[in-house]
Order: structure tokens, then C-alpha cells, then sequence
């Protein structure tokens, strides 16, 4: 079984429109699947930087009461992925420069650590599925499907981190990315394009990795965390 997985299109809502938490909730579990729906939009950048989360309204568009909605808003709260304004409403943080940065550097750290440790253990299947991620990257970012492409590089970059086998490890990354893919939402608001004119990073992981070479891995891993956010970056000094 691979170790792979890849975010799957959202349902769409009864109007037609696309929901952000992925669709309504319908089965067991219900306060863990909401927790679950609200994360994943954090990470996948379908909530944006300073957007507001009103219970009611997050609990109709996941089709469930207002209770779970409201715990696990707080939950989310509580772990510094959102935060409460003067009046209590919940609030999609806005990060800082530093704040910023600083997560950037952690990643190039953790996500380096995990591409050193899964040249050492992938499979030329693994690498061939990462290829197949990439390719998908490639042709929606093409396509100016920015929210599809967003999706298939967090696709990439988790595939990459599953590989490594480290739980641990994968949770402190899943972790960064909840707290940061609001910010990467900006990726795309300006013409330029990480990597524009040169041989992506994506690329040269997995070239890293066919050659099963841990350090090369690790550089590649953290280069292109490195320049595929110089972009987002840049615009958040202005």
C-alpha cells in the first residue's frame, strides 16, 4: 500500500458552490470530523488570513450542529492555529514577517530531516507516485488552478515526509503547515511564479531521492522551501 495520499476533489455544496471545509459532514464522529475539516482547510489555504469563522455559519456549510463546531474552533484556538479578537470571534491569524520566517526555517529544518531520512528507505514506486503528484502540480498551476496547485504541492511535500516513517516528525510538520497554509493563500496573487525559468525543486527531490542520497535529499528539501517562498516572502515585506 503506499504511504502516499493526495487530497481528493471537494463535494460540492447543495447551491453548486464549493465549500472550504470540503463538504457536509456525514458520518460517526462527528466533533473529530469537524476538527478534521477545519484543520485541513487551514493547511490546504482555503481559509485566508484574517477571515472570521462564525460557528453557525461553518456548522451549516459542514451540515452538523453548532457544539462540534464551536469545540473544535476552540480546540484550534488553543493549539495557536487560530486566534479570538476583542469581541470573541474566531480569527484565521495573520502572521508577521518574523512569524513567518521563522516557520519557513523551521520547515527547511523538519522537512529537510524527513527527505534525508526517506532516501534511505524509498522505493522507485514511491518516487514514480511523488512524479505522478508533481505532474499534477505542474499542469493545474499551469492551468492557473491555483487552489488545485496548492493542494498537489502539499500533496508533494507530505508524500515526501510519509516516506521518512517518523510520526513524530510528520506530526510537528502537519503542525507548521496548519499554521502557515492560510499565508501560502498569497502565493499566487502576483505574476511570478516559484521557479520560473529553472528546474523546480520538486525536481531535484526526487532526483535526490533516486540516487538515494540522504544529504543531497536534505539540500534540495530545503532549497526548495527556500526559493519556492522568496515569492510570498517579498510581497509580505511591502
Amino acid at each position: 500500500m503506499s504511504t502516499i495520499s493526495s487530497l481528493r476533489p471537494d463535494p460540492a455544496l447543495s447551491d453548486g458552490t464549493s465549500s472550504p471545509f470540503g463538504g457536509q459532514i456525514v458520518k460517526e464522529s462527528v466533533g473529530q470530523q469537524a476538527y478534521g475539516a477545519i484543520r485541513n482547510s487551514l493547511m490546504r489555504s482555503r481559509l485566508k488570513p484574517g477571515q472570521k469563522l462564525v460557528a453557525r455559519q461553518v456548522a451549516d456549510e459542514l451540515g452538523i450542529s453548532v457544539t462540534p463546531v464551536r469545540e473544535s474552533l476552540l480546540r484550534l484556538v488553543s493549539e495557536h492555529a487560530l486566534t479570538l479578537d476583542e469581541r470573541g470571534t474566531v480569527v484565521v491569524p495573520v502572521l508577521s514577517l518574523e512569524q513567518c520566517i521563522e516557520i519557513r526555517d523551521l520547515r527547511m529544518l523538519l522537512e529537510g530531516e524527513g527527505a534525508a531520512r526517506a532516501a534511505k528507505l524509498v522505493t522507485d514506486a514511491d518516487i514514480d507516485e511523488l512524479q505522478s503528484v508533481h505532474n499534477r502540480y505542474v499542469e493545474t498551476e499551469t492551468e492557473q488552478n491555483f487552489s488545485a496547485a496548492l493542494a498537489e504541492n502539499e500533496n508533494f511535500h507530505f508524500g515526501v515526509c510519509r516516506l521518512a516513517r517518523s510520526p513524530a516528525l510528520f506530526g510537528v510538520v502537519e503542525n507548521l503547515w496548519m499554521q502557515f497554509g492560510p499565508t501560502l493563500s498569497y502565493l499566487y496573487d502576483s505574476q511570478s511564479r516559484p521557479f520560473h525559468g529553472q528546474k523546480h525543486g520538486h525536481v531535484r527531490i526526487m532526483e535526490a531521492l533516486r540516487k538515494r542520497d540522504p544529504e543531497l535529499a536534505r539540500k534540495a528539501m530545503s532549497q526548495d522551501i527556500l526559493i519556492g517562498g522568496k515569492t510570498l516572502l517579498e510581497k509580505l515585506k511591502t
